[in-house]
């Protein structure tokens, strides 16, 4: 363990140049996660606080994306259900449980999973989602297990970073096929087909199209496991743009078992518009292959215009007098039609055109809401081929155009799926899932009978049943045994993915997030998964931040995506939208996917949200002022709103001290309420998504921020910390390198008390972030918000793939307050006597024996012998345990010796009502505390 517990250097020793925090962000290497995994490693065997109190609390899949559903085809009752974000878990009994089998791997981050037909105790796993979402975390290869997931084995190809399918070879389980996607948001050559004959020890690339092109789906012969199909995807995501189509897209075949591939184009669709492509050979006939495409070809639509409707188009090139001379009616019309805000009606705008404050394009150029994109579609989207020769022609299936699968976002989706007993039987995932019964000519939906949840990703037929099917989607595990007549939401783990955090005062204390695909939800921080009531849901959408409001528990402000706020007051189930607007004539507002919004801790009616300005209301959101320019570097975007602010946060210790940080690299301060603003970022790296800041709880001038590459895919560790407002930073990354940062906040008691939040885990500091420790309870999840609840010493954390996690800081808050001491003893919970200890109801019962818990904190190794001494001194109880330097505890079944005189009884019973003193002594280090066993109460 590193030297964490000497006195804390002045943060000058620390300080370098300018210069060495500035740099180029460059893409990371392929043996980035390795180097990660290596140093976690350490960190977790040296680490001072791996048996600290941590409890996961919830929700139970919320926002837990299934990638993928692996079968045992000699035992149904035994699969395996890959998470994006939160590694995979096997069932042996059909779903009633799962255990985790693949924590503390180099990443937990999954795109595909594959048992071999020939030896189901095989499994082989790549790493990183194939989908290309916004939080699509990247894997580092792939893994083998020969023992049905017990240990796991890495086979390299560190640098495939999101897998799009494995196919095993049915009769030798050590051939295998991986399709390789590649870098997310950058280009690189680790794409292509790779071939392993010998069980992953080595890999051969046999098909590579270029250095932005991947391969997101295989499927073989189930006749011919020589003859396979690949579909390549050629798509580019950027911070802001995403291009989900071009002429790398697209289908090959290979007859010589992967080693050779041949393109397949006659009658596909056109190469340009290609995005992604799934597959999905026939059992019956393995001439007949399916592929699902997402057709980015653009068919521009006029809109049907109602009689005497004003449309947008209509004043791109109207004049001022054309415009005056509009009836106010249809002006009106048009307004409310489009969500003006109230205060505009036709009188008004006619005066302010008259003024020549704007022209009349201006109310086309208003409409600029980022929403809408997703939503409002003007491509193809899904569409269905058939081949009947093996891919060597194509024809579309479809009769008519497959609208509401895809609407613009079909890089999220893919699969499609056909009934192994019958090919004229189809399924394909969106949205919603449909079904046809003639070869994709008309379909119908599949999802809507009971709860089911949108968005699907992944589909298991049974190949002796088909009307048995597990689903896998955003809200988690779904299976029918009537081919989908009716679901069954297998609803039993804790996989939620968040992007925020809050806590309120209550007792006890509720917790508050924001959720992928899963709105904003709410429960106790006392929740316990499966076995305590379920969180309540406040709102819909992709969760963002959520404030609950301190005098009233009941009025919430929570929202989605692209800045959609709302205040609700949950018991009158009243909603009332809320956030700023532009004004007509203005650039429209740009809101980052996670907007951010911030209640001031100094007045709970005043909050701030931000787009490329930061806004601020008075009055709960009402009415909103702006109070700072545009604070970003206002540089060109695609279809991805970019240059917007991403987090706002103002100091606990002053009103209108309050930080900004955009997503292109700015960071700001006012002190003055937004009356002026400083820019801060000049020394920081350039160009990066400033994850988090926060201001200290206790020096006003002191603030902490973080930076990530992620979208870059740059995973290096950057973590800033000012004592000057921010005028200077320093770098209190220590030898965390290689995972990107999203958040780190400071203790609200102890000052040099720090946690931190990263891609791979979650982390303290004990010496205000000079050294860090990891917090290996925790499995390496991302660790998305945290917030410590000031009244509970709680450290609540909120993972993007593992739901909630608390953890209990108060000793860690004692080691940080003693410097000086080498060895602490914590309190000790008192306990109740009880009459019936040790006794049991019924035979087939386990007795009822009590336990006290003992813990302490060393900071060095050794046998700690522990004493439980009398109140006459006498000893009556002892434990003896080799201990490691850091946090321990030992359970104390509370027996002990009893005396009668200076005689000692021959055996141990249960301890009476009283005090009792426990020593713990390791060495020369000597330290003591009360136990208590109170009386019962006296009925």
């Amino acid at each position: 363990m590193k030297k964490i517990f000497t006195s804390i250097l002045s943060i000058a020793l620390l300080s370098f140049s300018c210069g060495s925090i500035m740099g180029q962000v460059e893409p990371s290497g392929p043996d980035i996660f390795g180097k990660a995994f290596q140093k976690r490693q350490t960190l977790e065997e040296n680490s001072p606080v791996k048996e600290l109190p941590v409890r996961n609390i919830g929700p139970i899949v919320q926002g837990g994306r299934i990638v993928d559903i692996a079968v045992n085809p000699e035992n149904i009752n035994e699969f395996y259900i890959a998470y994006a974000s939160g590694g995979v878990f096997k069932t042996i009994n059909n779903g009633q449980s799962f255990e985790s089998v693949f924590d503390n791997q180099r990443t937990i981050g999954i795109g595909d999973i594959a048992i071999a037909p020939s030896n189901p105790d095989i499994i082989y796993v790549g790493g990183g989602e194939n989908n290309s979402s916004r939080s699509s975390y990247a894997g580092d290869g792939v893994y083998r297990s020969d023992d049905a997931g017990k240990t796991w084995r890495f086979l390299g190809l560190e640098g495939i970073q999101h897998t799009g399918r494995i196919i095993v070879h049915p009769q030798n389980p050590d051939k295998v096929w991986l399709a390789a996607m590649g870098n997310l948001y950058s280009s690189n050559n680790e794409r292509g087909v790779y071939l392993s004959e010998d069980g992953g020890k080595n890999w051969e690339k046999t098909l590579f199209v270029n250095d932005s092109t991947g391969i997101i789906d295989l499927v073989i012969n189930p006749e011919n496991p020589d003859q396979l199909w690949a579909s390549s995807w050629e798509r580019t995501r950027k911070a802001w743009n995403f291009k989900g189509s071009g002429p790398g897209s697209s289908i090959y075949r290979s007859d010589d078992g992967g080693k050779t591939w041949n393109e397949l184009d006659n009658g596909f669709a056109e190469k340009q518009n290609r995005g992604r492509i799934g597959l999905a050979v026939s059992q019956e006939d393995p001439s007949v292959i399916y592929a699902l495409i997402d057709n980015q070809k653009e068919e521009k639509k006029k809109k049907d215009r109602e009689k005497d409707e004003l449309l947008a188009s209509d004043f791109l090139e109207m004049s001022k007098d054309e415009f005056l001379a509009l009836e106010n009616e249809k002006i009106n019309d048009y307004l409310k039609a489009n969500n003006f805000p109230e205060k505009y009606d036709a009188q008004r705008v006619k005066e302010e055109i008259r003024k020549n404050n704007y022209t009349p394009k201006a109310l086309s150029d208003y409409l600029g809401d980022a929403n809408n994109a997703l939503f409002e579609t003007s491509i193809i989207g899904a569409q269905v081929y058939k081949s009947e020769n093996a891919g060597d022609s194509w024809e579309l299936a479809n009769s008519y155009p497959i609208e509401g699968l895809y609407y613009t976002y079909g890089y999220y989706f893919g699969e499609i799926r056909l009934n192994p007993q019958d090919d004229s039987e189809l399924f394909i995932m969106g949205v919603p899932m449909l079904k046809s019964i003639d070869s994709g000519a008309t379909w119908h939906r599949l999802d809507s009978a009971g709860d089911v949840h949108v968005d699907h990703q992944a589909l298991w037929i049974n190949p002796n049943n088909p009307k048995h099917m597990l689903l896998g989607n955003d809200g988690g595990l779904y299976r029918t045994y009537d081919g989908g007549g009716h679901w069954t939401h297998i609803n039993n783990l804790a996989i939620g993915q968040f992007y925020t955090v809050a806590v309120d005062n209550q007792d006890p204390y509720m917790v508050y997030g924001g959720l992928q695909d899963n709105g904003s939800l709410r429960g106790s921080s006392k929740s316990i998964p499966n076995k305590t009531k379920s969180w309540e849901k406040i709102f819909g959408g992709d969760g963002m931040y959520v404030f609950p409001d301190p005098d009233d528990h009941n009025l919430i402000y929570t929202g989605f995506q692209f800045g959609n706020y709302y205040r609700i007051q949950m018991d009158e189930q009243k909603y009332t939208k809320i956030g700023p607007r532009h004004d007509i004539g203005e650039d429209p507002l740009r809101f980052n996917w996670r907007t951010p919004l911030e209640m001031s801790p100094h007045n709970n009616k005043i909050l701030y949200m931000g787009a490329q300005k930061v806004f601020r209301s008075m009055n709960q959101g009402d009415s909103w002022e702006e109070i700072s320019e545009d604070l970003t570097k206002d540089l060109p975007q695609g279809n991805v709103p970019y240059s917007t602010i991403s987090i706002i946060e103002e100091s606990p210790l002053k009103f209108g001290l309050i930080y900004a940080g955009s997503d292109d690299g700015n960071i700001w301060v006012t002190k003055n309420g937004g009356g002026s603003w400083e820019k801060i970022s000049e020394n920081l790296p350039e160009r990066l998504w400033v994850s988090s800041i926060h201001p200290s709880n206790h020096d006003e001038g002191e603030v902490f921020a973080t930076l990530t590459g992620y979208r870059e895919d740059n995973f290096e560790t950057r973590v800033y910390k000012s004592g000057d407002y921010g005028k200077t930073w320093t770098s209190i990354r220590d030898g965390l390198q290689y995972e990107a940062a999203n958040v780190i906040i400071q203790d609200t008691e102890e000052p040099n008390l720090l946690f931190m939040g990263t891609d791979g885990g979650s982390y303290v500091s004990f010496d205000a972030g000079k050294n860090w420790d990891i917090m290996a309870s925790i499995p390496n999840v991302a660790s998305y918000d945290m917030v410590v609840h000031p009244r509970d010493g709680e450290l609540v954390i909120a993972t993007h793939g593992r739901s909630i996690y608390v953890a209990d800081i108060k000793p860690l808050r004692k080691v940080v307050a003693n410097p000086d001491k080498e060895l602490i003893a914590y309190e000790i919970e008192s306990i109740t006597h009880s009459e019936k200890w040790g006794e049991r109801t019924y035979q087939w019962q386990e007795p009822n024996n009590p336990e006290v818990e003992l813990s302490w904190f060393s900071k060095a190794p050794g046998d700690l012998e522990i004493r439980i001494v009398n109140s006459e001194g006498k000893e009556i109880s002892k434990l003896n345990k080799e201990v490691e330097e850091g946090y321990g505890k030992i359970k104390y079944d509370l027996k002990g010796y009893s005396y009668d005189g200076r005689k000692r009884s021959d055996k141990k019973d249960f301890l009476k009502p009283g005090k009792y003193t426990v020593e713990f002594s390791l060495g020369r280090l000597a330290e003591s505390q009360t136990l208590e066993i109170k009386e019962p109460k006296k009925r």
